[in-house]
């Protein structure tokens, strides 16, 4: 095994997670051939297949369905050393790798990116934006060194913390803007629009219709909360949007904003990281200028509401 090593392990992993030569390659900045040599040289180190290559597919050999997440693992050891030296610097530098939960991306990211910059110059972002259950999975796999999700999450093996509470607003056609705000109750009864399965923004809308026994009476899917508003514009239906999204969706969207009658269906936001993560103190310091990135995005909303709101 003398001729294994830690790039044979980084190609191997990027071939496993892509499932794909031409993909791996790019995401490890090597040509494709360059890549199957390496994968091959592994693979004659090991004296055993690692991949099973189909036509047009490629998958883990049983012998490889065991190999990865012990290589996972190294490689996780291997870049926590790395952050134990970040980490006994008095200023976080270099790459930080955040992942974030799509309906808090478009609206966090941009105000964000530039106070991070402020406060740690010496940063280089990676930012990943997906869902919850793909951040979890990163995060466990070393890909990721901290996620903006919702609350909670619960894994015994990350650290939480909360960040800020955030309300969801009703959103229907202009034309309904006089209408009474329904009650949980009522919104079951309506056309509601929601995410595609796999967000959690849906499943807590769902939660507050109660609608774990009995579905609402017609739903509809949409792959993004710009998606939903306008079809909500359209006459379509009605659907729930977290506060912080308010100013970017409907803006240009012909619809009545209003909101729900105490106590209001709202989340918790908040970063999760590793428990074994060196960098933990420096990232609570991020943690703090995330919770004053919403804030200021919080107070701007309060002095100029917007257009629509009830």
């Amino acid at each position: 095994m003398a001729n294994l090593t830690l790039k044979h392990l980084r190609y191997f992993e990027a071939l496993a997670r892509q499932g794909h030569f031409g993909r791996a390659a790019e995401t490890c900045a090597i040509s494709q051939p360059a890549l199957s040599m390496q994968i091959k040289e592994l693979e004659e180190t090991l004296g055993t297949p690692l991949f099973e290559r189909a036509a047009r597919q490629i998958s883990l050999s049983p012998f490889g369905v065991q190999f990865a997440p012990r290589a996972r693992d190294i490689l996780r050891a291997v870049d926590e050393l790395g952050d134990m030296a970040r980490a006994a610097q008095d200023q976080l530098a270099g790459r930080l790798r955040i992942g974030v939960i799509p309906t808090v991306a478009p609206y966090l990211l941009p105000a964000l990116i530039g106070d991070l910059a402020q406060t740690n110059p010496g940063l280089e972002l990676h930012l990943s934006e997906t869902l919850t259950p793909r951040l979890i999975q990163d995060l466990t796999d070393g890909r990721l060194d901290t996620a903006i999700v919702a609350l909670p999450v619960s894994e015994p093996s990350f650290t939480e913390v909360a960040l800020f509470s955030e309300s969801f607003v009703l959103v229907r056609p202009a034309r309904d803007a006089a209408l009474p705000v329904p009650d949980a109750e009522g919104l079951r009864e309506l056309r509601l629009l929601l995410l595609h399965e796999g967000h959690c923004f849906r499943d807590q809308a769902l939660s507050f219709c109660n609608a774990g026994a009995s579905r609402p009476r017609e739903f509809l899917d949409g792959n993004s909360l710009t998606t939903l508003v306008q079809m909500v514009a359209s006459g379509i239906g009605v659907t729930l949007i977290p506060e912080m999204a308010v100013p970017v969706e409907i803006r240009s969207a012909n619809v009545a904003l209003a909101r729900f009658p105490p106590p209001e269906p709202a989340r918790r936001i908040g970063m999760i990281w590793r428990n074994t993560n060196p960098l933990a103190p420096q990232l609570l310091q991020i943690a703090g200028v995330v919770r004053d990135a919403a804030e200021a995005l919080r107070a701007a909303r309060v002095a100029a509401p917007p257009h629509g709101a009830a």
